[in-house]
């Protein structure tokens, strides 16, 4: 690594370490916000542009949802797993420890995906019925599917990317690349759809363009500009201690993704009995909530290279006052979020599907039901992040399952029977609720654990 590049990474090894936590965090999150607003633009954007095409189509999309959370839990895995690592290897200052994890999780991400894909093609038919496919949706689900799976290796290598820039500090350069992907496939979604007359094929193809776009943006500022950590094929170095730390790292979003897809999976099978109208209105109402977490888990990520760069360098007063820092605002700006959508949810639904009266009744009771766990979500998100940054695999995993699995699955089984369509809907937000009994615990546990060592806190901050 260049003497220049060494000297840059100083610099921003004192900003991360002495500047103020709140400043710090706030510098970070309005581009962590904005990639993870751009995220939720990429799947509403083919939701909103495929809406005019018929309400199967739109389940088509519904159904590919859960494979585009599989695809990002692989981009978060790689990228948070390395990320997590090299922002705690920057504050320590081993800098080419860092870059050989930077090369080695992009590496891996690319070839771990591309194996998935390859597999889901040749299965294509299955992977259909897998999700959760009517018989009507399920011609448009495998046209979409297809391409997806051909955008996959470049979905989890811009992800990858992305991660690592963001906890290296360089998370408006991140913001730069994922904002022009997401940019070109707003243009290029009717342009297929509708002047091509592509279909929902359309929509799968400008996915795959403007994600390729997004990685080549991502990768030449990475090889190119100095400050940030250079990616050279050359340090490919894969190793068990690597792919431990990696692991440690990259499993709890791992997990919180899979299970998102798992999830989704389920309540797909579990509203199939109810027709299209039912999988679409859910689809839709999933992705506007998602859009709202948006906020809430770019807040996080503009936490999380604060949180490893001060742990790394043993400054643990400063992580504590930046983690009560986000969980305050954070939970502010979602609890306004939640107030708005529970207004506007009939609203909101039409955007999409303004002809269909039973997608806008079945979406607009779902977008409300997720409304009522909404404002506590960012504690759980800040929980998370933190534990997860600071190595601590086991517990930012528990605090993943509680929320996505350990609770959800069972409030399914209980609700659906009971209370039928809306029983589906209402189980997201009372397996959230219920999931403070295991986070809070968890989360005195860790501040507990940072005790300050002396002579090493900044008195400034």
């Amino acid at each position: 690594m260049s003497d220049d590049a060494v000297h840059v990474k100083s610099e921003k090894f004192i900003k991360m370490t002495t500047s103020p936590v709140e400043k710090s965090v706030l510098e970070l999150a309005g581009p962590s916000i904005l990639i993870m607003l751009i995220s939720a633009v990429y799947n509403m954007t083919d939701t909103f542009f495929v809406s005019t095409l018929g309400t199967s189509h739109v389940g088509a999309v519904g159904i590919a949802f859960p494979l585009m959370a599989i695809i990002q839990a692989l981009g978060f895995f790689f990228g948070q797993g390395s990320g997590n690592y090299i922002s705690r290897a920057l504050g320590a200052q081993k800098n080419e420890d860092a870059s050989r994890m930077a090369v080695t999780g992009l590496v891996s991400g690319f070839i771990a995906m591309s194996a998935v894909a390859v597999i889901g093609l040749v299965f294509i038919g299955h992977l259909a019925d897998w999700l959760g496919a009517t018989p009507t949706i399920k011609p448009h689900a495998k046209e979409y599917i297809v391409y997806i799976l051909l955008a996959s290796p470049w979905i989890v290598s811009a992800n990858v990317l992305n991660q690592q820039l963001r906890f290296q500090g360089s998370a408006a350069i991140a913001m730069f690349g994922m904002l022009s992907g997401a940019i070109l496939n707003i243009f290029l979604d009717p342009l297929f759809i509708f002047v091509f007359k592509w279909g929902i094929k359309g929509a799968a193809i400008a996915t795959l363009i403007s994600q390729i776009i997004s990685f080549c943006i991502l990768f030449f500022y990475c090889s190119t500009r100095k400050g940030n950590i250079p990616i050279k094929f050359k340090y490919f170095s894969p190793s068990a201690k690597r792919y431990s730390e990696m692991f440690k790292g990259g499993v709890p979003a791992l997990i919180r993704q899979s299970l998102m897809s798992i999830v989704s999976i389920i309540i797909n099978h579990f509203a199939k009995p109810y027709g299209d109208a039912a999988i679409a209105a859910i689809s839709i109402s999933n992705r506007i909530a998602m859009f709202a977490m948006s906020v809430v888990l770019g807040f996080g990520q503009g936490f999380q290279p604060v949180c490893g760069f001060n742990y790394g360098a043993k400054l643990y007063g400063r992580v504590k006052k930046a983690f009560w820092f986000c969980v305050k605002f954070s939970c502010g700006i979602l609890l306004v979020i939640a107030a708005v959508m529970a207004i506007f949810a009939p609203q909101i639904i039409a955007l999409f599907r303004k002809d269909d009266l039973d997608v806008i009744a079945i979406g607009a009771i779902g977008l409300r039901f997720q409304c009522i766990s909404l404002p506590f979500s960012g504690a759980l998100v800040m929980v998370n992040m933190m534990t997860q940054t600071m190595g601590r695999a086991l517990d930012a995993s528990i605090v993943a399952l509680s929320r996505q699995g350990i609770f959800l699955f069972p409030s399914l089984l209980i609700l659906a029977p009971l209370l039928g369509l809306n029983g589906i809907q209402l189980a997201r937000p009372v397996s959230e609720l219920a999931s403070m009994v295991v986070v809070i615990p968890i989360m005195i546990k860790t501040l507990k654990s940072l005790s300050v060592p002396d002579g090493i806190e900044n008195p400034n901050s």
